[in-house]
């Protein structure tokens, strides 16, 4: 773990890069000295189709996300990380933000080890590779 799920309204689609998003958030998880494990990272993020937003009278658009992670981790580590990811965010819709109404917003929880199951071979390569 961590999970990063991004959700966006549809009338960004053509104006930003979401995967290229995707890939900075995983790039600044990797980053973090081995806070998070990097086969448990997954980002992924969900178009929104229906949506209404304030009083639905522009063209409103907003871009929420969730780092969902494993317990385990200080707050400290957790505030660096979310701090890290939130800036990325930011930089990387600045050019709608001033041009359009744009809300962007950002969350984190921590999933409980009960009631949590993991099959996952990705750990594997990457113990391998650091005994390389």
């Amino acid at each position: 773990m961590p999970h990063f799920v991004l959700e966006y309204t549809d009338n960004l689609k053509d104006e930003v890069d979401i995967r290229a998003l995707l890939k900075k958030v995983n790039d600044v998880l990797i980053a973090q000295n081995g806070v998070f494990p990097i086969g448990g990272i997954r980002s992924r993020a969900i178009e929104l189709n229906h949506y209404v937003m304030s009083d639905d009278e522009e063209d409103y658009a907003f871009v929420h996300a969730s780092l969902k992670v494993g317990s385990g981790r200080t707050k400290e580590q957790l505030k660096r990380a979310c701090d890290e990811i939130f800036e990325i965010m930011k930089a990387h819709f600045s050019q709608q933000f001033e041009h359009r109404y744009l809300a962007l917003s950002m969350e984190y929880g921590e999933f409980s080890e009960t009631g949590t199951y993991k099959h996952n071979n990705v750990h594997a390569r990457f113990k391998d590779r650091a005994k390389r």
